[in-house]
């Protein structure tokens, strides 16, 4: 996919699914900007990839204030940034009886509102050039309500920014700013392998295909939707789970 010319954010960019989205970016000539809470995972991509091709940034998703202040410097060192991936979020497997309020607000803060304010930051930058992706990775937790990887503050969060990126897709589809989301089920990187084998195995067994994802098989729906192969689609939410969901 040709991302030539083009600026690419990636948040939680260092690892897993926004690693392989930042090799895809890069692979395609365009320039990944990650923003990582783990600043030195980012510099030693940004070194595996070519520090001409790959700009670390650091980042608390969480952090509503510091977002504003790291993304305006992007803005500013960039001038344009033509696509923002929202990768980079938690996840909560308490059961709902066991879900504290500290828990709850701290999973909404990385994982809905933090999507929220990398859009609110980009977005009227992206109207006023007349151009735009954004593409929001939820899970399948928001459709199912969890059960899965994620419960009850997981699963919220995510139906959130489903809601949150039809939202975006409606008010700026008449400006060139398209807004996607992609829902993964389980993938394998380093956020799922503390699991143990028992509950990988179970896990798996709910997959129709029967196993887990790597994630470039996630980061290939993201680059579709973040490249201009996806130009006439917005509002548009992709499972990419192995059969799990099946929606219409």
């Amino acid at each position: 996919m040709d991302f030539t010319n083009k600026n690419v954010i990636i948040t939680g960019g260092a690892s897993g699914i926004g690693k392989a989205v930042t090799t895809g970016v890069v692979a395609g000539g365009g320039h990944a900007i990650i923003v990582d809470l783990n600043l030195e995972a980012a510099q030693n991509v940004c070194k595996e990839l070519g520090e001409e091709n790959a700009t670390a940034y650091q980042a608390n998703m969480g952090d509503s204030e510091n977002i504003r202040t790291v993304f305006g410097k992007i803005l500013e060192d960039f001038g344009q940034v033509h696509c923002l991936i929202n990768n980079a979020g938690i996840v909560s497997t308490a059961p709902f009886d066991e879900v504290t309020q500290a828990e709850w607000d701290r999973v909404i803060a990385i994982n809905l509102t933090g999507v929220y304010t990398a859009i609110s930051v980009m977005y009227p930058a992206m109207k006023a050039a007349g151009y735009g992706r954004i593409v929001n990775v939820a899970s399948v937790a928001a459709k199912r309500g969890g059960g899965l990887l994620g419960t009850s503050a997981y699963a919220a969060s995510k139906a959130g920014v489903i809601g949150l990126t039809k939202a975006v897709a409606r008010e700026g589809a008449p400006y060139g700013v398209a807004c996607n989301g992609v829902c993964p089920s389980l993938t394998i990187t380093p956020m799922t392998c503390h699991l143990g084998e028992e509950k990988m195995q179970k896990i798996i067994s709910t997959i129709p295909m029967g196993r887990g994802a790597q994630p470039q098989e996630i980061a290939n729906m993201i680059l579709f939707y973040a490249s201009d192969l996806s130009s006439f689609a917005t509002g548009e939410i992709s499972d990419v789970d192995g059969g799990v969901t099946m929606d219409g």
